[in-house]
């Protein structure tokens, strides 16, 4: 018998959370520490505390296979809120702080206030879920920006020939959410308010992690950083 879309998805991001937390057990935490650790960022109000789980798993299985420099700072975005919500938020995950929590665009052809389709391809002026380092820094025609390299093969790992970046942009504020009942979008570069772009790329550039969240179930169900870190 199929299991309703909804059910089936809740089952397996439930158990896509036993699994966040025996591999933050195999880092030397506790699933006490764990869940406090969540509740703590997730004080936030807007953060998820699922979403966080699954980002924090995903940072220790970075962290196992050495693909992290940077593992004090995590960036988490959650696509499955509307743009016009704060969906961005960088963590210090050693102080436990919140240092940004911010509004964040997406690609024009992910959506409009909701981003449902991602991609990975060229020209489709999608964005990308799944697991980021952030690299180097250049100045081009979105001027100060922050380039990315996806980790996940076939999710996101062609983000540099698609010049997927994080950048600031006029069309990311509060008024243009008012005017357009959505954010202006992007190419697929999780842009940013130029107001606080450089301070967040300043924060975050060279080698810290970003975690791109949408509940796609092919992803949850297949993504190397959320099942076992093979």
């Amino acid at each position: 018998m199929r299991l309703p879309v909804a059910l089936a998805l809740s089952l397996s991001v439930a158990g896509l959370l036993i699994g966040a937390e025996r591999s933050v057990l195999a880092a030397g935490l506790t699933t006490t520490s764990v869940a406090a650790k969540a509740r703590a960022f997730a004080s936030a109000e807007t953060l998820d505390e699922s979403v966080l789980k699954l980002a924090l798993n995903a940072t220790v299985c970075a962290r196992n296979a050495g693909q992290v420099t940077n593992d004090r700072l995590l960036t988490v975005i959650d696509y499955s809120k509307a743009s016009t919500e704060p969906r961005l938020w960088v963590l210090d995950l050693e102080s436990e702080r919140v240092l940004f929590e911010e509004l964040v665009a997406h690609g024009q052809g992910s959506g409009d206030n909701y981003a449902t389709r991602f991609s990975n391809e060229d020209g489709t002026h999608q964005t990308s879920l799944g697991l980021f380092r952030t690299a180097d820094t250049y100045v081009g025609s979105n001027g100060y920006s922050l380039r990315l390299d996806g980790l996940e093969a076939g999710v996101n790992d062609r983000a540099r020939e698609r010049a997927i970046v994080v950048h600031g942009a006029p069309y990311v504020n509060a008024a243009a959410s008012r005017s357009l009942g959505r954010l202006g979008r992007s190419w697929g570069c999780p842009a940013l308010r130029p107001a606080v772009a450089r301070s967040v790329i300043d924060t975050i550039k060279e080698g810290s992690l970003v975690f791109a969240y949408y509940p796609d179930r092919d992803w949850l169900r297949t993504s190397r950083f959320l099942n076992g870190c093979s």
